[in-house]
């Protein structure tokens, strides 16, 4: 069986920083962080009280506010909340087409201040997979496709007993053979909104949770096997030339 998570991961970061050196986003945006159909608020932090306020996503008007009255404008109609006072701007119900650059624009500031929305998709499961050869086990910690629209974001992390545990940051994780079967690996995987941790032992891989074995008992016990049906062969063949 191939597997294009880890591929699939590994191509959306390439993208992700594609995008980054293009310039899509700006590097003086602040980075803002929010989850699909949550809310999200915008802080200018300005000091001065203000006479005009204009939001804008890249060229296109958020919401408006002129002569004390506020007129807001497609798709943001019904959605947005304009502080006058403190210029802060609340987008409510996000959607996925919501992430992009904002920038607030006034007679009372000299500079605008920009901020860079990632609507992200909280994760909603993790699962543990296994691929056996003959030499390793590699465990995937894998979430749903649609919650992996930010590969960028996500991190990794591994708890185990064994040593290549410690400060994995990868998607897979290897094992030997020879490793302790028993013991309980558990990944973690978390995004700027929501977090999720799945654990097995390795002997999952193997088909059934509850047998915790080893490679030498395997051995052993395939040995022995071979070697009673060697003996009854002889015998049977022993029993055979005795009765003609």
């Amino acid at each position: 069986m191939v597997s294009w998570g880890g591929a699939g991961r590994t191509l959306g970061v390439l993208l992700f920083n594609l995008l980054l050196r293009l310039g899509s986003i700006s590097c003086d945006s602040i980075p803002v962080y929010a989850a699909v159909n949550k809310s999200v608020t915008f802080h200018p932090s300005h000091q001065m009280p203000f006479k005009e306020i204009l939001w804008k996503k890249q060229k296109n008007k958020v919401i408006e506010w002129e002569n004390s009255e506020f007129k807001a404008f497609p798709p943001f109609i019904d959605r947005v909340h304009l502080d006058p006072v403190s210029g802060n701007l609340t987008i409510f119900n996000l959607t996925s087409s919501d992430e992009d650059e904002y920038e607030i624009e006034s007679p009372s500031i000299t500079s605008t201040t920009k901020f860079f929305l990632y609507v992200i998709e909280p994760i909603s499961s993790l699962t543990l997979t296994c691929i056996l050869t003959d030499q390793n086990i590699t465990v995937q910690c894998e979430i749903p496709e649609h919650d992996n629209s930010h590969p960028g974001l996500l991190k990794y992390s591994w708890d185990c007993p064994s040593e290549q545990c410690k400060d994995n940051s990868a998607s897979e994780m290897y094992f030997d053979m020879k490793s302790d079967y028993s013991q309980k690996i558990q990944c973690t995987v978390s995004n700027e909104v929501s977090t999720k941790t799945s654990s097995i032992t390795l002997a999952t891989c193997f088909g059934n949770p509850s047998i915790h074995f080893s490679r030498s008992r395997i051995s052993l016990g395939l040995s022995v096997l071979f070697v009673l049906i060697v003996s009854s062969l002889l015998l049977l063949g022993l029993a055979i030339s005795r009765g003609t």
